[in-house]
């Protein structure tokens, strides 16, 4: 999965994202989603996350 849909991601979920400040770098970061902070039902570029490290980023893989 691609980490685009709302409906595949729950707390907990072990993700690999693009971290804000590592935007358009293609370096990816893995963690467990803390919190969904994108509303909508899919994002074209992903799921917008918070880590359990706080750390914030997009859903490019869900692992």
């Amino acid at each position: 999965m691609d980490g685009t849909r709302r409906a595949d991601i729950k707390p907990g979920s072990e993700v690999m994202v693009e971290l804000s400040e590592h935007k358009r770098s293609g370096r990816l970061t893995g963690g467990r989603v803390k919190e969904i902070l994108t509303s909508s039902p899919n994002h074209p570029h992903g799921i917008k996350v918070m880590l359990e490290t706080g750390q914030v980023g997009r859903i490019k893989q869900i692992r």
